[in-house]
């Protein structure tokens, strides 16, 4: 008999304002409070109410045959006490039901797994007791920020006292094997490892209101009829979507509710299939064997890797500076910091500054609130660079982390193998050479420049870039110069820009 096993998961990020380069020092309200409030309150009234009283209402009908899991990261949970109540009220009656299982994961829906071994145990034992709080549920699975799973990290999870961990069925990482049984990590056999079907996973969560795909419409007995039509072998099926596949990227006009009421009770008729959640299928099968992932994978882009939020040197370079700040604001005990620290963390910020536009291009294009993933970075190392102003007036005497003892050993795939140049080189490139690197530059990556280097090199910096850039700073940042004259006015722009990081 095949398990089907539903995980939905739910998060929504402190959303950003936009912050300018004036604003530095000035303001430390980073986060756009009527966005968030707004966003929050819109999904919960077209994705998370209704889809809860549905899934109520399933179980109630069919009883204990029907089970499923939530993962719910700590900054959604936050703000749906803050803006929205009754998701809250709504997810305790689930759990009150018996059938529903909650997940584990990071709190603030971060990559620290991939950076810090300290930062996330730390977060993962906020999130055990924010549900174990909210629920009354103690999480004996574990599921990681996007899915993000490798041969270390899941050593780390089991060391936390997890017992099974989710993780996306790559096909580069499974090669000829199926993701319809429970696999052991490699490093340690005692942590069980359930991999996503992503193909009957996706027709749900992205494909089902596509009319050019050839299974639409999809309707609860044709996938009944696609699941008949896996191998007799095969023994769960792991269905893993975000929640808000149900009303929010699938609009209810399109029939996704109706699909799910539908869906249980067709899948309940055939004898050969059962619904199990996570532990459960942990519990009852045996694996067929260990699963070797020595490189982080996730459920992201066709990749299924890393690229999504570390692929360039924008996403980079704000990831390794928001993280250099770890012991910091660890042994300086401020709340405030860390309350910024943790929301700062969220992987959401670092997806938005994705610069593919490829194979996943519409998808990057859909999550991202900004206009390109440059405006994401600059707005986001504005609000940075305020950030490390106040942890280094608050806490000037914190001693630093010692690399060897907070960094994970992860490796990344990359296409370039040579030493990486920093932006202290530019102090001895050849005036003329400069002029011809910045013009092959990013203009973000050169606002990065400036942000982050000495009095000097920015001088130097500024009195080399094109017209294009000047004009780009102009606009960002805000300034508005007071001479019609194009080299005065050029100039002041250039003077405004010394001046505020001069300070």
């Amino acid at each position: 008999m095949k398990s089907v096993c539903f995980y939905f998961q739910v998060h929504q990020p402190y959303r950003l304002r936009t912050y300018r380069f004036f604003d530095i020092g000035r303001r430390n309200d980073y986060y756009d409070e009527h966005q968030n409030r707004y966003i929050v309150s819109k999904v919960a009234e077209k994705s998370y109410l209704p889809a809860n009283e549905l899934m109520l209402q399933l179980i109630k009908k069919h009883g204990k045959d029907f089970r499923i899991a939530y993962s719910i990261s700590g900054m959604a949970l936050e703000q749906f006490e803050n803006y929205h109540p009754k998701v809250i009220e709504s997810f305790q009656k689930l759990a009150l039901t018996g059938q529903v299982e909650f997940l584990s994961e990071t709190y603030s829906h971060s990559l620290a797994s991939l950076k810090s071994k300290s930062e996330f145990k730390r977060q993962v034992e906020q999130h055990r007791q924010k549900i174990k709080t909210l629920f009354n549920q103690e999480p004996t699975t574990f599921r990681n920020t996007e899915l993000i799973y490798s041969d270390e990290i899941g050593q780390m999870v089991y060391d936390m006292g997890y017992k099974t961990m989710l993780t996306e069925g790559a096909r580069h990482v499974l090669g000829w094997k199926s993701p319809n049984y429970l696999y052991v990590n490699s490093l340690n056999p005692k942590l069980k490892v359930l991999l996503k079907n992503f193909r009957l996973s996706d027709d749900i969560a992205f494909r089902f209101s596509d009319q050019s795909w050839a299974g639409w419409p999809l309707t609860a007995e044709k996938f009944v009829a696609w699941l008949n039509e896996l191998p007799k072998e095969d023994e769960v099926v792991n269905l893993f979507m975000d929640y808000e596949t149900f009303g929010e990227h699938q609009w209810k006009e399109t029939g996704i509710f109706d699909f799910m009421k539908a869906l249980p009770e067709a899948i309940l008729k055939d004898k050969n299939l059962k619904f199990t959640t996570p532990a459960e299928a942990a519990q009852e099968l045996q694996p067929v064997s260990a699963i070797n992932v020595p490189n982080p994978i996730s459920w992201a882009d066709e990749e299924r890797d890393l690229t999504a939020w570390l692929g360039n040197e924008l996403q980079d370079e704000a990831f390794d500076k928001l993280y250099a700040l770890e012991n910091k604001i660890i042994n300086c005990g401020d709340e405030d910091l860390m309350s910024d620290w943790q929301k700062l963390q969220a992987s959401d910020h670092f997806y938005y500054m994705c610069t593919k536009w490829f194979s996943d291009g519409a998808v990057h294009h859909y999550f991202n609130p900004y206009n390109s993933p440059y405006e994401a970075f600059i707005n986001y190392m504005n609000v940075l660079s305020d950030f490390i102003r106040r942890v280094e007036q608050r806490c000037p005497e914190a001693p630093s982390a010692k690399a060897s003892e907070q960094t994970v050993k992860t490796k990344k795939k990359t296409n370039n193998q040579s030493k990486p140049h920093t932006f202290g080189d530019l102090k001895n490139v050849p005036k003329t050479l400069l002029k011809q690197v910045l013009r092959g530059m990013p203009v973000a990556t050169i606002y990065m420049a400036l942000a982050h280097t000495d009095k000097a090199l920015r001088e130097r910096i500024t009195s080399s870039m094109g017209k294009k850039a000047v004009q780009e700073l102009e606009h960002n940042k805000g300034i508005k110069p007071t001479s019609t004259d194009k080299k005065n006015a050029r100039q002041e722009i250039l003077d405004a820009v010394l001046e505020h990081y001069d300070k």
